[in-house]
């Protein structure tokens, strides 16, 4: 492995890591703070995540309790980090 990664082509995995562990803390936040707090911390990981659970409900069971909907749109950020991890690994390798 001698190539080198460009460091614009691990900007996704960055990202995706972000909202992985923003999701996760808006997850423990989620047992100190009511989900209509006035604390502006929660609230920026509430605006934060909000979108990334508006993709992730719709592939997630309705079923789903919402501090359960956190942990699978973590695990699904994760995943997809991986697959992006493995699809710049093999592109860097290819050439």
């Amino acid at each position: 492995m001698d190539a080198q990664i460009p460091l614009i082509a691990l900007i996704p995995t960055y990202v995706l890591a972000v909202l992985m562990y923003t999701l996760l803390g808006r997850f423990l936040l989620s047992f100190l703070f009511a989900p209509d707090s006035k604390n502006y911390i929660f609230r920026a990981f509430v605006w934060l995540t909000n979108p990334v659970l508006a993709l992730i409900r719709p592939i997630t069971p309705a079923a789903t309790p919402h501090p359960a909907l956190l942990v699978f749109a973590a695990v699904w950020m994760l995943l997809a980090r991986i697959v992006v991890t493995l699809t710049i690994l093999n592109a860097v390798q290819a050439t």
